[in-house]
């Protein structure tokens, strides 16, 4: 689980950036986004395709550049 120590003086902000990077990091955000809806196995597998043309198509792109 993500944290952040405070010792004296640290600044704030500082630490609420570090927090918020260790939460993406750790894929805390996206994980509760997928869970507070129930997709359907078939829409799962829909999302899953289209995801992997996408990276197929980036990856193509960039071979041609």
């Amino acid at each position: 689980m993500p944290g952040v120590r405070l010792r004296d003086g640290d600044n704030v902000e500082r630490a609420l950036k570090a927090l918020k990077k260790q939460v993406e990091k750790a894929g805390t955000i996206a994980e509760l986004k997928k869970r507070q809806h129930y997709e359907k196995p078939s829409v799962k597998r829909k999302k899953k395709l289209a995801a992997a043309k996408k990276r197929l198509l980036k990856q193509l792109r960039m071979m041609n550049s």
